[in-house]
């Protein structure tokens, strides 16, 4: 009887527990309500884009803009993340990498069929070719705009931590040289960069909250002086570095929720980047489209913290046109969505 009183009792507080910071987590949510606002606004684009009526768009975990302000998406097709057990191991049959005009929403091009396992990252160089990492097949490809394949890195399906493995990239950053950083990313907790032929120079970084320290970079871009942004996700920061690595700071706060992706605003300096914020990482909140500058500061927020009133979002990645209309990949809800910036009179 005592045993069974003394595990009552375990229970009910553990209950109370489980209540208090649920609370602690509703009131979060409702003070971060208004969001941020200093004259910089977005309103959602309905009806974009205007994909074919049978299409079947999976998880989009990339974006980029190519030169024309048409945006690539990197999607999985009916391909689903496994919450359990290993890495599929055949190739998603879909065409997995979509080219989508900017205004109208349509369909332009599609290719990568039977390439890709498990899609994540993608960015656009300034040659207009398609970087893409698979988390699923341990490996970076470039491709020519039209889907040629020009360089890969890294041993199909084989891990690892050395300089010539990736342990599930998770995105990359092409410098002015065509040198090129990996976030690699959920195995590993590590930066590495390459020549432009894909020589391996240097990396930094270990499992941490310190500085240079990562737990799962996911997002990685570059500013005009070529110095390293990095969304160390779990941490909840941007870790900012110099191109060899050297610390410099990190961009913080505390109602930013997990920091899932960056990207730099080359022509106005502005940092856009999304978070998640979920209940003991299982119960997703939603997220918001976070712009900053480069010391930090958040200009605007906007997403569960302002009045959107849609579904709850997980942005996994961002991209920012010349206009700087925002666009950004939901893989909850396996949309992609656009947001125009409004000129204040």
């Amino acid at each position: 009887m005592e045993d069974y009183m003394r595990l009552k009792k375990i229970i009910y507080i553990l209950l109370i527990l489980i209540v208090f910071l649920m609370a602690c987590y509703i009131f979060q949510d409702r003070k971060m309500g208004k969001g941020t606002s200093t004259g910089i606004q977005y309103e959602l684009v309905k009806d974009w884009p205007k994909l074919p009526h049978n299409f079947v768009l999976g998880n989009p975990t990339g974006i980029g803009i190519d030169s024309n302000q048409h945006i690539f998406i990197f999607h999985r097709g009916n391909r689903q993340w496994p919450l359990l057990g290993n890495m599929p191991s055949t190739y998603i049959q879909e065409n997995t990498i979509l080219l989508i005009d900017g205004q109208s929403g349509t369909i332009i091009n599609s290719w990568g069929s039977n390439l890709f396992i498990m899609p994540h990252g993608l960015t656009v160089d300034k040659e207009n070719n398609v970087w893409v990492t698979d988390v699923g097949l341990h490996q970076v490809f470039k491709f020519s705009h039209e889907g040629k394949l020009l360089l890969k890195i890294g041993e199909a399906k084989v891990p690892g931590n050395d300089s010539a493995h990736f342990n599930r990239p998770t995105d990359i950053a092409v410098a002015k040289d065509g040198s090129f950083y990996v976030s690699d990313g959920y195995g590993n907790s590590r930066v590495m960069k390459f020549s432009a032929g894909g020589k391996y120079l240097f990396q930094w970084g270990k499992k941490g909250n310190g500085e240079s320290e990562f737990n799962i970079p996911h997002g990685i871009d570059l500013d005009t002086y070529g110095n390293v942004y990095v969304a160390d996700r779990e941490n909840s920061r941007i870790q900012v570095f110099d191109s060899t690595g050297k610390f410099l700071k990190q961009l913080t706060n505390q109602n930013f929720g997990n920091i899932c992706s960056v990207t730099i605003d080359k022509t106005r300096g502005n940092l856009f980047a999304t978070d998640d914020l979920s209940f003991l990482g299982i119960r997703h909140r939603g997220s918001d489209i976070l712009i900053m500058d480069t010391i930090g500061t958040v200009l605007t927020r906007f997403g569960r913290s302002s009045n959107y009133d849609g579904a709850a979002c997980w942005y996994h990645d961002i991209a920012v046109d010349s206009q700087q209309d925002i666009y950004v990949g939901d893989i909850l809800g396996n949309k992609v969505q656009k947001f125009r910036r409004i000129a204040l009179k």
